[in-house]
């Protein structure tokens, strides 16, 4: 057994600390060292078991998982790093982005910002292949809007016979189906028009005996996909985009506090639809200069909850990271709410669990013991590092154990203070308790 093989056995003891390239978070407490974060060296060093930059977040709120990355956000920056907030919930990065002189784009309703999630200003396919790939991730991106629909309490089933209707309107309006040079615009409205009106192509093409047949056939799937022309989300996804990435702008931040209000099921739509318009604009970010990006998904367990059509399509965007040299960060309270995807031993369920294992690098702040079992059964930590997520890392903010494949590191993140004013996610709770004193005093 080699000095690199012990560890694996033995975590926790005299795990190395990983070269000093990247952002310097902190101490590894283990080795004593300084601790440096590289997700993307470490996939190109091969002394780390780590296979893609994917990065897994978990922790209990108020153990300092924001700060955390935001910290590794900004100190990357130094290094030529940009930064993509795919959906920010709770307006957490808003302060951050300020700081560098960058205005979050905020949506929500009545306000300005449009993002069409089957964009195609940024990605413009150039062969055969790429047309395919494009409509494949369109297929998926619809079949899970229509799968988060709740049709009599559940989501709205989609058959193949759905993905099937939604591939062929697709080609029928973008004009692949006809041999088209150059692909024509597509928006939710006109794809809900054009299967409230199809064309006797569009009716052969699926197999259907007429119109009349088809429509009575795709009522289901017709009325699901309306729902984003007309309910909650009206206005935000159904028009040209009018939001365009800037690759040299240091940090961008789309804002979905307006829409917390509208619950937990319009912020997973949201989310599904910014990740699908935010993977068509990668090509153009890497044609603008090929900076590495961060890809931040904060609370990603609202979208997994919209069923397995949302499931694959979230599975999908991780597993371009290795093609498109993007670093994803998804962030989750506890291992366990990625399964609450569906149904134990359901396939949302299984896909869900397999995100876990296409994530190499993953960053455990303090969980309660109540969590030990999902920590074991899940990530198969084994006892004494579950005991120091429950235990160690419980005692004070900032501590996570950084897990890089099989090497486990005790990290405490330091923060600058005017780093830890910037990150403060508990000034609101502060001017409650000052406005109570004066009122109560």
């Amino acid at each position: 057994m080699t000095s690199d093989q012990a560890p694996v056995l033995w975590p926790l003891l005299g795990t190395q600390a990983p070269p000093a390239t990247g952002a310097l978070m902190g101490w590894d407490l283990a080795s004593g060292g300084l601790f440096h974060a590289d997700p993307t060296g470490w996939v190109l060093d091969p002394h780390i078991p780590v296979a893609n930059p994917n990065v897994f977040v978990f922790g209990k709120p108020g153990r300092g998982k924001s700060a955390t990355i935001k910290a590794l956000v900004l100190r990357l920056l130094d290094l030529g790093h940009r930064t993509l907030v795919l959906g920010d919930p709770k307006d957490e990065y808003a302060p951050l982005c300020r700081a560098l002189d960058v205005e979050p784009v905020e949506l929500g309703p009545g306000l300005p910002a449009r993002l069409n999630p089957y964009d195609t200003l940024a990605h413009r396919p150039e062969n055969h292949t790429d047309v395919d790939a494009l409509l494949g991730r369109w297929v998926r991106l619809t079949a899970g809007l229509v799968g988060a629909a709740r049709r009599s309490g559940g989501r709205a089933p989609v058959t193949p016979t759905d993905t099937t209707v939604i591939a062929h309107a697709l080609r029928d309006l973008t004009g692949t189906d006809r041999a088209a040079t150059r692909l024509a615009p597509v928006t939710v409205p006109a794809l809900w028009q054009r299967l409230a009106q199809p064309t006797q192509q569009l009716v052969d093409a699926c197999c259907y005996a007429d119109a009349r047949h088809f429509l009575d056939e795709t009522r289901l799937l017709r009325d699901s996909l309306g729902q984003l022309v007309t309910g909650t989300l009206a206005g935000l996804f159904d028009a040209p985009s009018t939001v365009h990435l800037d690759p040299d702008t240091p940090i961008q931040s789309l804002s979905l506090a307006r829409l917390s209000a509208a619950g937990d099921d319009a912020v997973g739509i949201a989310l599904l639809c910014l990740n699908a318009w935010a993977a068509g604009t990668t090509p153009a970010a890497e044609a603008a200069g090929g900076r590495a990006r961060l890809v931040v998904r904060d609370e990603a367990w609202k979208q997994l909850r919209l069923g397995v059509d949302a499931v694959a399509a979230f599975d999908a965007d991780l597993r371009l990271s290795r093609s498109t040299g993007d670093i994803q960060i998804a962030v989750a309270h506890k291992p366990s709410d990625l399964l609450t995807a569906g149904d134990t031993g359901s396939q949302a369920a299984e896909i869900a669990r397999d995100l876990l294992h296409l994530t190499d690098i993953r960053i455990l702040h303090g969980q309660d013991p109540a969590t030990a079992d999902d920590l074991d059964h899940l990530l198969g930590l084994g006892p004494i590092a579950r005991d120091a997520v429950t235990g160690w890392a419980m005692h004070g903010t900032g501590r996570a154990l950084w897990c890089l494949g099989p090497q486990l590191h005790r990290v405490q993140t330091v923060l600058h203070p005017l780093e830890e004013r910037l990150y403060d996610t508990n000034h609101q709770l502060r001017q409650n308790l000052q406005r109570n004193d004066r009122t109560y005093g």
